[in-house]
C-alpha cells in the first residue's frame, strides 16, 4: 500500500519547502493519522490518551468463546519439553482449549507429572497433578492420557480424541515429517518451530491468511514472533527499506552446560553459561515468509547469552518515509493499546530482562532503550519472553485454525 512521506520541516532540511500537509490522511490496516503542516510529527487519532503498559504485567489471554457448538477444541503434545510442558500449564488457564494427551518416548507418566508441577523458570504449577496409572494423568481432576511412541504415526491421537497435534519434539518439523501425526488420526499440526517448507504463520501477522485445507503448518519461531509485529506496525506506517536484526537471546536446552562437541556449529558448543555466542538465525529473514513485502529486506544474527529466560530482539533499520524516533514509537503505542493488543506490549519504565518472565505478549517494546540516528534511520527494542509468550501464540494459532475449520 501507498503511504505517503512525513516530511521533515524546513528548518530541519534548509533545501526542502515547507508543505502545507493539514488536510492529508491516509490509513493502513492499522492506522489512521493526519500529518500536522510543516512537522515530521504525525497525530494518530485514537478515541483516549494512550498511557504505557506496565512491563511487569503478565497477561493471560482472555478467555475465548468459540462461534461452534463442538465444544473446546482438543488438543495432543508430542514431545514434553520446555514448549510442550508450557502448553499444557496455559491450556489450563483457558476455557476454549481442552488437551487430551501427550505423548514423549523418553519421559515416563510419573518424570511427567513431575516436570509439569516444578519448574525453575516460572515456579510451581498452581493447581493439582496426580498420575493416575502408567497411562494417565489427572490434572485440576481433568484425565489426560500418556503414550510413549517414537513414530508419530503410531500414536493413536484419533482413539485420545485428539483434534490438532502440538509438534514440540524439534524433531518433526517438516511437512512430511509432521504428516505422520496425521496417520495416527490427528486432523491438524502446528510445529512449534520454524519449518523448511510448512506454511508459516505469526498471530498478530498473517493468520487471516490461513485456509482450511492446510494440515501441516508452523508457529515460526519465538523470535520471528517477536520481530514480526514491530516490523509489521514499522513498514505499514513508515516502510521499512531494510534492517539488520539481532537478538540477544537467553539459553535453550540445545547448548551445553559445559564445553563440548558440536560439529556444526563450533562455537555453539562452548559452555553455555560462561559465553556470550555468536550464532545464527533466521528469524529476520523469516519475517519475509509471513510479511512477502518485506522479503529480502532483512536479516541478522543471535548472541546467546547465559540468562534461562526472556529475550530481546534488536532492530536497526533504515526507513523509507521520514519519521522521528517519537513518531515511530507513537506509531507502536497505538497498536499496543489497540488492533495489536495482546500481541504488542509498551513500556517507557527502566525495565530489565527479568521483568518478563511469564509475559503472554509476542512483543514488548522498550521505548527508553531504542534510538534514532535521523528522520530515517533508527534502533528498535522489544523484549519477549521465548518460552511463555510463544507457547501462548501456539494456542491462540490452534483456535483460530478451528475457527476457520468451523466457520468454512
Amino acid at each position: 500500500m501507498a503511504v505517503p512521506s512525513l516530511p521533515l520541516s524546513s528548518a530541519d532540511h534548509p533545501t526542502a519547502p515547507c508543505v502545507n500537509l493539514s488536510s492529508s490522511k491516509f490509513q493502513s490496516s492499522i492506522f489512521v493519522a493526519h500529518v500536522s503542516s510543516g512537522s515530521s510529527s504525525f497525530q494518530l487519532r485514537t478515541p483516549h490518551n494512550i498511557q504505557p503498559s506496565k512491563a511487569t504485567a503478565t497477561e493471560i489471554p482472555p478467555a475465548v468463546r468459540k462461534s461452534r457448538s463442538g465444544g473446546k477444541t482438543k488438543i495432543g503434545i508430542n514431545g514434553f519439553g520446555r514448549i510442550g510442558r508450557l502448553v499444557l500449564r496455559i491450556a489450563t488457564l483457558r476455557d476454549d482449549i481442552d488437551v487430551v494427551a501427550v505423548n514423549d518416548p523418553f519421559v515416563d507418566a510419573k518424570y511427567m507429572a513431575y516436570m509439569f508441577k516444578f519448574d525453575s523458570t516460572h515456579g510451581n504449577f498452581n493447581g493439582t497433578i496426580n498420575v493416575v496409572d502408567d497411562s494417565t494423568l489427572e490434572i485440576n481432576g481433568k484425565q489426560i492420557k500418556v503414550s510413549s511412541k517414537r513414530d508419530p504415526a503410531e500414536i493413536p491421537w484419533g482413539q485420545f480424541g485428539v483434534e490438532f497435534v502440538v509438534e514440540s519434539s524439534g524433531v518433526f518439523t517438516t511437512t512430511n515429517k509432521a504428516s505422520a501425526h496425521l496417520k495416527g488420526g490427528a486432523r491438524k499440526v502446528v510445529i512449534s518451530a520454524p519449518s523448511a517448507d510448512a506454511p508459516m504463520f505469526v498471530v498478530g501477522v498473517n493468520e487471516k491468511t490461513y485456509k482450511p485445507n492446510m494440515d501441516i503448518v508452523s508457529n515460526a519461531s519465538c523470535t520471528t514472533n517477536c520481530l514480526a509485529p514491530i516490523a509489521k506496525v514499522v513498514h505499514e506506517v513508515f516502510g521499512i527499506a531494510e534492517g539488520l536484526m539481532t537478538t540477544v537471546h537467553a539459553t535453550t536446552a540445545t547448548q551445553k552446560t559445559v564445553d563440548g562437541p558440536s560439529m556444526k556449529d563450533w562455537r555453539g558448543g562452548r559452555g553455555a553459561a560462561q559465553n556470550i555466542i555468536p550464532s545464527s538465525t533466521g528469524a529476520a529473514k523469516a519475517v519475509g515468509k509471513v510479511l512477502p513485502q518485506l522479503n529480502g529486506k532483512l536479516t541478522g544474527m543471535a548472541f546467546r547469552v547465559p540468562t534461562p529466560n526472556v529475550s530481546v530482539v534488536d532492530l536497526t533499520c533504515r526507513l523509507e518515509r521520514s519519521a522521528s524516533y517519537e513518531d515511530v514509537k507513537a506509531a507502536i503505542k497505538y497498536a499496543s493499546e489497540g488492533p495489536l493488543k495482546g500481541i504488542i506490549g509498551y513500556t517507557d519504565e527502566d525495565v530489565v530482562s527479568n521483568d518478563f518472565v511469564g509475559d503472554s505478549r509476542s512483543s514488548i517494546f522498550d521505548a527508553k532503550a531504542g534510538i534514532g540516528l535521523s528522520h530515517s534511520f533508527m534502533k528498535l527494542i522489544s523484549w519477549y519472553d521465548n518460552e511463555w509468550g510463544y507457547s501462548n501464540r501456539v494456542l491462540d494459532l490452534i483456535e483460530h485454525m478451528a475457527l476457520v475449520a468451523a466457520n468454512a
